[in-house]
């Protein structure tokens, strides 16, 4: 599964998605507001390797945490496929940026919170590493595709991080807009496919 195509692409447009680097690019700038480029590294480099820690042990431990609360992983990837509908919901009509603004309140270090979690590694981006680290069949080399996947997305999060104010510049709000609206789209198709997913496991389809 490493190097198979057809499984990776929908585990990296998931997670880009639902972790969305560009729409963090600008919340990053507000939240490091005042910093120098040093500090601004620091911050954005430490919320990203804990939201690497967090999501990381999300997937490996997220089903076993299931099992031991009697939630079987058809009924999760049902509920995990509405939360994530719900998220493309927030994101097409613009109460996903609203929200995450909320949380974007300065403070001396935005590294863990609000920047590693809630705005990075969220509810979403937690139940779909669950989720897809489910979809392996517990294959050992799908589960570190999905892991190296997530660290990519993350690390392109960082990525965008360094040119937020430049990338903020150039999509202006218009882009931005219309670039939210197209991942909300994408995630949405997503979420139903996991939805079909989970009912096909508890066998209704």
């Amino acid at each position: 599964m490493l190097t198979d195509i057809a499984f990776l692409v929908p585990v990296f447009v998931t997670l880009f998605v639902v972790i969305d680097p560009v729409g963090l690019a600008p919340l990053f700038v507000a939240l490091t507001t005042g910093m120098t480029p040093r500090q601004r590294l620091l911050v954005g480099l430490r919320a990203c390797v804990v939201s690497v820690i967090l999501l990381t042990l999300f997937g490996l431990a997220g089903e076993a945490i299931l099992a031991g609360i009697g939630i079987t992983l058809p009924a999760f990837q049902i509920a995990g496929g509405i939360l994530l509908f719900l998220t493309a919901l927030d994101m097409l009509f613009d109460r996903r940026t609203q929200r995450r603004a909320g949380h974007a309140q300065q403070a001396d270090d935005p590294s863990v919170f609000p920047l590693a979690m809630p705005l990075i590694a969220g509810p979403g981006a937690m139940a779909a590493m669950i989720l897809l680290v489910g979809e392996t069949g517990w294959d050992w080399q799908g589960v570190v595709a999905v892991h190296l996947v997530m660290v990519l997305v993350i690390a392109l999060a960082f990525g965008l991080f360094l040119v937020a104010a430049p990338l903020e510049r150039l999509l202006g709000a218009t882009g931005t807009m219309v670039v939210t609206r197209l991942l909300g789209m994408l995630l949405a198709a997503l979420s139903v496919q996991f939805v079909l997913n989970g009912l096909r496991g508890a066998g209704v389809l």
